[in-house]
């Protein structure tokens, strides 16, 4: 068995303490940075991230280029499955959203909900604010359908018709709602909530508070969540000393055990259901054309760090509400 584990693996890190803030955003562009490269390589199209996220000289590995196309594509197909099912009559949260471009993505495929919120701490969404004010083709599409010349917010907001981009920390609920609201957040609406290894550098409490104020304030809602898994085994082990190097510690490791401990965090915070799959076995669901076309852009000569990787990471989602809409049906 390979037991290396590579230094830069497929995550972001958001944080878990105030005191590994400072430290966390400072690695917080790892993710960006590694789309970045696979995008470059041909893994799939975003034209948008070039104008966030600067291009590395170092190239990434294949397993970490394959694994983040399998955690873009499965993300992606679970986000269009809702605003489907809610014929775009919603709004998405994105809650820690680092240099994420999907509302982009959204607009070009005519699958913007009513309105695409996005939620990172202050530092990185004051980043994020001046690229797209400073940038014509980030600007242009939220201009476009905003009924003013100009934009509401400062340099840690930025409120449009139908984006908005908010400086908030996601441990306190109440300035994040506050925020929200002010930005026209609408709990009548289907809302679909998504974070990206988010949760897991939280503690528990405070991640279950998160997760327990989503199913409270929406009657009808879907939480899409990816991060880690089977973290009990030497592999993820070594994961976790790795991050902790980088002064990213795992306070939210508990959860990640397994599949079940990650849909029983959901179900026992007031959501009515609750999937998950590693992204080794969503891999392997993969239309097989797709997988053919990245499986050629790059030589693997590790498969099984592929599949230790892969095995270690998950996407799981939970409903509450929307049967009338088909909710309960949504799989990837």
């Amino acid at each position: 068995m390979a037991t290396n584990l590579r230094s830069t693996t497929f995550n972001s890190c958001p944080s878990s303490t105030e005191a590994d803030d400072e430290g966390v955003q400072g690695t917080c562009d790892d993710a960006s940075i590694c789309k970045r490269f696979a995008v470059s390589v041909g893994y799939w199209d975003d034209p948008y991230l070039q104008h966030l996220v600067r291009l590395s000289k170092e190239r990434k590995a294949p397993e970490i280029n394959r694994g983040y196309f399998a955690r873009v594509h499965g993300i992606s197909e679970l986000i269009k499955a809702f605003l489907r099912k809610t014929e775009c009559h919603c709004q998405i949260l994105n809650l820690g959203a680092g240099m994420d471009t999907t509302f982009w993505i959204l607009k070009d495929q005519d699958l913007l909900p009513d309105k695409y919120f996005e939620v990172d701490f202050p530092l990185i969404v004051t980043r994020k604010v001046h690229s797209i004010r400073s940038r014509p083709p980030l600007l242009k599409p939220i201009l476009e359908l905003h009924s003013d010349d100009t934009l509401q917010g400062d340099g840690h907001m930025l409120d449009s018709k139908r984006y908005a981009l908010i400086g908030a920390d996601l441990r306190d609920l109440a300035t994040l709602e506050e925020k929200l609201k002010k930005c026209n957040m609408n709990t009548q609406l289907p809302t679909l909530l998504v974070t990206e290894c988010v949760l897991v550098y939280m503690t528990p409490e405070q991640s279950a508070n998160l997760i327990k104020w989503a199913a409270n304030s929406f009657e009808t809602a879907m939480f899409i969540s990816y991060e880690q898994v089977n973290m009990d085994d030497r592999f993820g082990q070594i994961m976790v000393e790795n991050l902790r190097r980088r002064q990213c510690d795992l306070a939210g490791v508990e959860p990640c055990k397994s599949l079940e401990s990650q849909k029983e965090r959901f179900l026992s915070n007031g959501w009515e259901t609750a999937s998950a799959v590693n992204m080794m076995e969503l891999y392997s669901r993969l239309p097989r054309a797709e997988v053919s076309r990245i499986e050629s852009l790059e030589f693997l000569d590790e498969l099984e760090l592929l599949e230790q990787l892969m095995c270690h990471y998950c996407l799981c989602w939970a409903t509450r509400g929307g049967s009338e809409l088909g909710l309960t049906e949504i799989t990837c």
